[in-house]
């Protein structure tokens, strides 16, 4: 595994470059998908190997969103066309660089219906989304990608905003929020695993993916 160098901000650890390293993950495994695998199944139940990259894409451009000043829930997902989304990625890469370049985004009060806090505390949350879903994809196509540490055990350390039991009561909240039709469930009860076991096994075991194969 790899490991990130962090820097800080007004004494308060930057999660720019953090969250820069995940999407770098990311965009290897993104990549690395064979047209042959786009209707695979992945561990997200609802989501095949398509969907789970518009899915992805779609949480980076609600980052995105977010730095602007924009409804991240009215962030629509665009339709890619199966040889394009590494470029997809790469621009959406790109809208959230640019988004979040300005320090003093860092610092603007935030809200989303699973936290509240400052726009790092908001970046910060995110960790643990695109690494799951870059792991669901990963292992959906066969791939074994170098896991950054700094960026696993970021999002191991900001996992409190989802609860170990109970989670359907969550979602039931958050897609009322969002104006849902249907209550989305992209994370099961958590499953156990070794304390000792790997940070990148524990962190998608804690979101209900069982690591195992």
């Amino acid at each position: 595994m790899t490991s990130t160098n962090i820097t800080t901000t007004h004494d308060r650890i930057d999660p720019r470059p953090i969250l820069e390293q995940a999407i770098a993950t990311g965009g290897a495994v993104v990549a690395a998908v064979r047209a042959d695998q786009l209707s695979a199944p992945t561990p997200c139940a609802e989501m095949d190997v398509r969907a789970m990259l518009g899915h992805l894409v779609g949480v980076l451009d609600r980052i995105a969103a977010l730095g602007r000043g924009d409804d991240p829930f009215a962030v629509a997902e665009s339709p890619v066309d199966d040889d394009g989304w590494a470029e997809a990625w790469a621009a959406a890469s790109r809208r959230v660089a640019d988004a979040w370049r300005d320090d003093a985004v860092l610092e603007r009060p935030m809200a989303l219906p699973w936290i509240q806090g400052t726009g790092a505390d908001v970046l910060a949350s995110y960790f643990s989304e695109l690494t799951v879903h870059t792991w669901d994809l990963a292992t959906a196509t066969g791939q074994d990608p170098d896991w950054d540490d700094t960026v696993v055990n970021a999002a191991l350390a900001v996992r409190d905003f989802l609860p170990a039991e109970n989670r359907l009561a969550m979602f039931e909240e958050i897609s009322t929020a969002m104006g849902l039709d249907e209550v989305a469930v992209p994370f099961a009860e958590a499953i156990a695993v070794p304390d000792d076991a790997p940070a990148i096994d524990r962190l998608v075991a804690w979101n209900g993916r069982d690591p195992r194969p």
